[in-house]
């Protein structure tokens, strides 16, 4: 057998809108695992807000891993263990910090480190509806700090900035323009920018895996729908985009399945691991 990495994003791919992953998509998800084959989540999301699905999926039970925050830390889950972190420069916080005040942009970064029983959200300004969302989907809780800079006193995983989705793009570019040589830019949603370190992101992170994993690039597969998935669902052997993607995402992609909400993950598994199904 050709062990496979399925390498997939969560919100808008392995969950539905409601944020759930199906019982068909878990039970060909838990299918393929018996057999050996290796899944890996990869998320924007803080490590804190993937706990729930790596639970329900028994990751730890199945040796999967999670990419967390964008590939700038990477989990084994049979043991908990941080096998690759890659932080950002609390230098670099201010200098967002700066720009969003002048922007009128929302800013947060996570408290997610070792000695953190409750892990949260730091939020630098006001919280608007999307990093209200952003707290929610994570089940993290807001701490709105009186001083954002002295309160970021070392490095953090992420960055996260809000902006209305009109305008977001613009935004992005400008902040590549301003600090694309320092650190590494991108959106998830079309609200969300996100900065982290140079070198961080999702593609980057899975070829680091598949060396210390030792398998095949050709059997890499990673299913994204957000802006942030371009990068892995273009560089895996098979990249899908689902239904529901973003049109950049869908570009690079080998293979369109069904919207998470039509269970397109379970075409994949079936048209690509399992190879029972020809479902275009």
């Amino acid at each position: 057998m050709n062990k496979k990495l399925l390498v997939l994003d969560i919100d808008g791919t392995l969950t539905n809108s409601k944020k759930e992953i199906t019982p068909a998509t878990k039970a060909a998800l838990r299918e393929i695992m018996e057999e050996g084959h290796l899944v890996m989540l990869a998320s924007g999301r803080p490590t804190p807000g993937v706990r729930k699905y790596e639970a329900e999926l028994e990751l730890a039970k199945y040796g999967g891993y999670l990419l967390t925050y964008n590939g700038a830390r990477i989990t084994r889950c049979s043991d908990n263990k941080d096998i690759f972190m890659q932080k950002f420069s609390k230098e670099y916080v201010h200098k967002l910090y700066d720009y969003c005040c002048s922007n009128d942009l929302g800013i947060v970064t996570y408290e997610d480190s070792e000695d953190t029983k409750e892990p949260y959200v730091i939020c630098g300004r006001t919280a608007d509806k999307y990093l209200e969302w952003e707290a929610k989907i994570n089940g993290l809780p807001i701490r709105e700090v009186p001083d954002f800079k002295e309160r970021i006193n070392r490095d953090v995983y992420k960055v996260l900035m809000t902006a209305d989705p009109e305008k977001s793009e613009d935004y992005e570019n400008e902040l590549k323009e301003l600090y694309g040589s320092e650190f590494h830019i991108t959106r998830s949603e079309p609200f969300f920018i996100e900065a982290m370190s140079t070198g961080v992101d999702k593609a980057k992170a899975i070829a680091r895996m598949t060396d210390i994993l030792g398998i095949k690039h050709e059997n890499v597969i990673a299913c994204g729908d957000g802006f942030n998935d371009t990068s892995m669902v273009k560089y895996a052997a098979i990249g899908v985009a689902m239904a529901n993607a973003q049109a950049a995402v869908k570009k690079v992609a080998d293979f369109i399945t069904s919207s998470n909400d039509e269970d397109g993950i379970v075409k994949v598994i079936d048209r690509f691991i399992l190879c029972t199904s020809n479902v275009a």
